[in-house]
């Protein structure tokens, strides 16, 4: 080869010392996975110090030769310079589709098992949105008895139920349930779906059901240790304690143990499949039956010294509660079984009695109740009319009703640091708890192909607090809010501090409208006289 080298005419050459080759240097070769180069060096008997190395330079007007390192450069770069970078794909889910006609369509929404149940139709709005496949029923049948024997339901089908009967639909939603976005049916679109609109209904159902228990259980306490003993029955880092003693972490987590994963592997999974499945159990058997599966079946203990409230600075209470509990402590069954006798005044009776306190009277026939009290009623569209039995009922009624507005009006910086529960607090707490769950019964009947995640980032868009005060003083409520001569100036002028304050003025009229009147007063609240969803025409 370096014969080769000398013998061809050459227009410059190339020298290069290099250090002696090792006995192995046979070994060494060159060569191009593009087309051979059969330069190959072989160690020289003797042991020269400086090892002369030729090389051709060509002129531009000449052809390189076809083994050439320049030419195969050259070629390389120039192929370089031709192929365009291969681009990313998407995933398939993000290319659009061209929309389906309107007979599809029509088709679509017509089968789908959200349209079947016209009798219940948050119920129906929470079914998939497609039927039931093979996977799914295979699931079915080999897992579906272990939850419901753990849930403690009897293992029948419930598809032999009567069209009347919600329960028809619990295993279907049972099923989807336990489908969090980890397992392997996830990647099934109705079942995804149906799974995040499940837990995205149930966060608020578990949320409400825990506040009317401890407002009824500790009727002399604050909104703010009650937040502290839900946070520390159903806060994320207990909830995969509960599945454990229910013995459902094998139907969550079939291939691994919940106790070895860490924490940002266990979590998310036990959070999603316990909300969605307090959400199935609401819609199929209501209330009291989510009592039961939250202190009989996970086996919750209200009194457990880790959902303990923290230690704070606790006014002394002077006045009276209702007889009702006075000296008794009430416990869940007490609440789940409960129902209000024919004649009772309101449609939660008790939990009124736990939010507005029996000391009350006393404020009838002041000022606020001559002044602004007409004013407040005629707003709202109090009182609403109701067939009783006897009009003793009626009157009676409509001054409860009249006591409590005026409590929901009461701010705590009248009256508190004398007597704590003469303030809208406990109304409040309440108010802001049914005012989520009807608002998401709301999206969830209007957006049947909405996910949960956008539901839920919708729900908090509507909901924020400063959307909720803005409500209220839009039908100039918020003159009507009693407030000590102290803060009177301070409030009225400036924003940062009314805003909030009207804020809890408005969830105390949810709370007082639900315990008097019931859930459906709260939606002609919040869509007709507060137009929370912004759609109702505007006065110019």
């Amino acid at each position: 080869m370096l014969q080769s080298f000398n013998s061809t005419n050459s227009s410059m050459e190339l020298s290069s010392s290099l250090t002696h080759f090792s006995k192995k240097l046979s070994d060494i070769s060159f060569s191009s996975s593009l087309s051979p180069f059969p330069l190959q060096l072989y160690p020289q008997p003797s042991k020269p110090k400086n090892l002369r190395v030729l090389a051709v330079a060509v002129g531009p007007s000449q052809e390189l030769p076809r083994n050439s390192p320049q030419r195969l450069l050259k070629e390389l770069a120039h192929r370089k310079k031709a192929t365009a970078p291969r681009k990313k794909v998407p995933p398939k889910r993000f290319i659009l589709k061209p929309p389906l006609d309107d007979k599809k369509l029509t088709e679509r929404f017509l089968n789908s098992p959200q349209l079947s149940l016209k009798q219940f139709p948050l119920l129906s709005s929470c079914l998939p949105s497609s039927k039931l496949n093979t996977a799914d029923n295979t699931w079915i049948d080999e897992y579906l008895l272990e939850a419901k024997q753990a849930l403690g339901y009897p293992l029948e089908k419930s598809d032999e139920l009567g069209d009347d009967n919600p329960a028809k639909q619990f295993d279907t939603l049972l099923y989807l349930a336990f489908q969090h976005p980890s397992c392997d049916r996830t990647n099934a679109r109705h079942v995804r779906s149906a799974h995040s609109r499940l837990w995205f209904f149930g966060q608020y159902v578990l949320e409400l059901a825990l506040a009317e228990f401890f407002l009824q259980r500790y009727p002399r306490e604050s909104p703010g240790p009650m937040r502290e003993r839900v946070f520390g029955l159903i806060g994320k880092r207990n909830l995969p304690n509960w599945i454990k003693a229910a013995s459902l972490q094998n139907l969550i987590f079939p291939y691994d143990d919940m106790d070895k994963l860490i924490r940002k592997d266990r979590e998310p999974p036990v959070k999603s499949v316990f909300w969605a499945l307090f959400g199935a159990i609401y819609l199929c058997f209501g209330m009291p039956e989510v009592y039961r599966v939250l202190f009989e079946v996970f086996g919750m203990d209200p009194e457990a010294e880790d959902c303990q409230p923290r230690l704070r600075r606790q006014l002394e209470d002077v006045d009276y509660v209702s007889v009702e509990f006075d000296g008794n402590k009430l416990s869940w069954q007490d609440i789940a079984t409960y129902k209000p006798p024919e004649d009772a005044l309101f449609a939660h009776p008790r939990l009124f009695r736990a939010c507005v306190p029996p000391g009350m009277h006393r404020f009838q026939g002041n000022i606020w109740d001559y002044d602004s009290k007409p004013q407040v009623m005629q707003i709202l569209g109090y009182p609403l009319a109701v067939n009783d039995r006897i009009p003793e009922i009626t009157e009676a009624r409509n001054i409860e009703l009249g006591l409590g507005l005026q409590l929901c009006f009461m701010h705590p910086s009248k009256y508190k640091f004398e007597h704590p529960r003469f303030c809208f607090e406990r109304l409040e707490y309440v108010g802001q708890k049914i005012q989520d769950l009807v608002m998401a019964e709301r999206l969830l009947m209007k957006h049947l192909d909405a996910p949960g995640r956008w539901l839920q980032e919708k729900h908090r868009r509507v909901l924020m607090n400063k959307f909720c005060g803005r409500y209220l003083r839009e039908k100039y409520l918020h003159h009507f809010i009693i407030y000590s001569e102290q803060v009177q100036d301070a409030y009225e002028n400036n924003r940062r501090l009314r805003n909030p304050a009207t804020t809890a003025v408005q969830q105390a009229l949810h709370g007082l409208s639900y315990t008097v009147y019931g859930k459906p007063d709260v939606r002609r609240l919040m869509f007709e006289v507060f137009d929370f969803e912004q759609i109702q025409p505007k006065s110019v």
